[in-house]
């Protein structure tokens, strides 16, 4: 199978074609059909949007987008190819259009959006297009709350090691995948599948991972019944022949799972499951341990990610390497040798004995086991973390959460909320510093400094050596660590 668009007068049909089998899946050529394809995505550079264009460009498509600001990911696209404008606008739409792409984040009421529906051009949403992408290929998508952008990169990484040739798109950049998308010439489709907007639904995939299930993305979902009831939808999709994999200690995920038509296998550390991973030791920042398949040694595994949650994230790879009929060293050694996504406890340097990290974590459970990791893995005179909280919405929901998960620093600097997709409502209901407030009454050192720039100044004084800093959000909290980095 694969994905075919057909233009007729002016209308634009995507549709499933049948190509010669093949052991291998598709070939290069099976893509074709989108040759000469105008592609228009509005928000270009955003987080899959910019992996999906990618694949689209290898596909012979072309590929044209807008973003508000310019980055690795745009100036990647830029050299391959694509014509990306840095003003949104009615006339960033090229006039040879055949399809407009955007994110959940745009709104119908987006200049180019409407011209797009003036002009009675084709319109997906980003989650669209990716199932049907999806849908020429056998689909493995990987979700759950936290961890997916560092699975599916892992799990891309090792069957690529393995030689299969996997297309995938990952929601953030891996520099040994050379960015976050491939049009591989595989039959396998790795995917970060997202539950925000439900955009998970749009797959339909031959193995899907479920890594854990909580409450997030409380501005969309009503609470987590009705996020659980989100993911046992999409594992009712998975293909009847296919596999589920997911948590054993996670009532959450087991809920989903029990609603699925299809074999489930579950995966745990030191606890009773389908997939174990038992006998678990660190060596210099290196964590190995044994699995077993249903209590059948398959052999020993290491990864260089610190962390317990990054021993889970191993063992799901595993299981669907071998599910996907790769040979058990392969995966093995690509797990060994993965070295993570950026943004995820992205080690930045060392400077005057000063360690600088910088990691997207923007929920409570991210943030508790992130930082638990680095002081175990640095073992740090002191740990700084500047928590930049990503949306107003989620931190009025999770305030309490929020205030309890920097136990393991000794200081959390806390700026001005991130903006992103609130009301004025939520806005005026909560604030950084009353975040600052509530880590201090858990017993913890808190500092609210509104701007980057005045946090950059007070740590430039503060920083000694032995500290290590982190920034964490979904925002662009990075840019403190990354020019204390450049000034130190």
């Amino acid at each position: 199978m694969t994905l075919a668009a057909t233009k007729s007068g002016g209308e634009i049909t995507l549709q499933l074609t049948h190509t010669p089998d093949h052991e291998d899946g598709p070939s290069k050529t099976a893509m074709d059909p989108l040759t000469g394809l105008h592609v228009h995505f509005i928000g270009i550079g955003g987080s899959g949007m910019n992996g999906l264009a990618q694949m689209l460009i290898q596909s012979s498509a072309i590929v044209s987008g807008t973003d508000r600001t310019r980055s690795m990911a745009t100036e990647k696209l830029s050299a391959l190819g694509a014509h990306i404008d840095y003003v949104h606008g009615a006339a960033a739409v090229p006039p040879e259009c055949d399809l407009v792409v955007h994110s959940a984040a745009i709104k119908a009421d987006h200049p180019e959006m409407l011209e797009a529906a003036r002009r009675g051009l084709k319109i997906l949403k980003y989650a669209q297009l990716l199932g049907h992408m999806m849908s020429s290929r056998q689909g493995i998508a990987i979700a759950g709350t936290h961890g997916k952008s560092t699975t599916t990169a892992m799990t891309a990484y090792a069957l690529t090691q393995a030689a299969m040739d996997p297309s995938f798109v990952v929601g953030a950049n891996c520099r040994q995948l050379q960015g976050s998308a491939h049009g591989g010439g595989g039959r396998l489709f790795v995917v970060e599948a997202c539950e925000y907007d439900r955009s998970f639904l749009n797959l339909h995939p031959h193995i899907a991972a479920i890594l854990n299930i909580e409450e997030d993305h409380l501005d969309y979902y009503h609470d987590i019944e009705e996020i659980i009831a989100a993911f046992a939808q999409l594992l009712r999709q998975v293909d009847p022949a296919g596999t589920i994999i997911t948590q054993a200690q996670d009532e959450h995920c087991l809920a989903a799972a029990r609603a699925a038509g299809v074999q489930i296998e579950t995966y745990g550390i030191e606890t009773p499951a389908c997939w174990q991973a038992v006998n678990l030791t660190t060596d210099h920042g290196r964590q190995s341990f044994d699995v077993l398949q249903n209590n059948r040694p398959m052999g020993r595994l290491t990864t260089r990610l610190a962390g317990r949650h990054n021993v889970g994230n191993a063992l799901v790879t595993a299981a669907i390497g071998v599910h996907c009929g790769a040979k058990w060293q392969a995966v093995a050694d690509g797990i060994a040798n993965f070295g993570g996504v950026d943004r995820r406890s992205e080690f930045l340097g060392q400077r005057g004995g000063i360690n600088f990290v910088d990691d997207y974590g923007h929920h409570p459970t991210e943030i508790r086991a992130t930082l638990q990791a680095l002081r175990d893995h640095y073992a740090p005179r002191r740990l700084i973390c500047v928590f930049q909280p990503h949306q107003h919405s989620r931190t009025r929901f999770l305030l309490n959460d929020f205030a309890r998960s920097f136990a393991h620093a000794d200081l959390t600097i806390v700026p001005d909320i991130y903006f992103v997709r609130d009301s004025e409502l939520d806005r005026q209901a909560v604030n950084a510093a009353m975040l600052v407030d509530r880590i201090r009454a858990n017993g913890r050192q808190a500092r609210y400094i509104p701007d980057f720039p005045g946090i950059v100044n007070y740590l430039q004084e503060q920083l000694q050596p032995g500290d290590l800093v982190v920034s964490m959000g979904a925002g662009p909290v990075w840019e403190i660590t990354h020019e204390l980095v450049r000034r130190l």
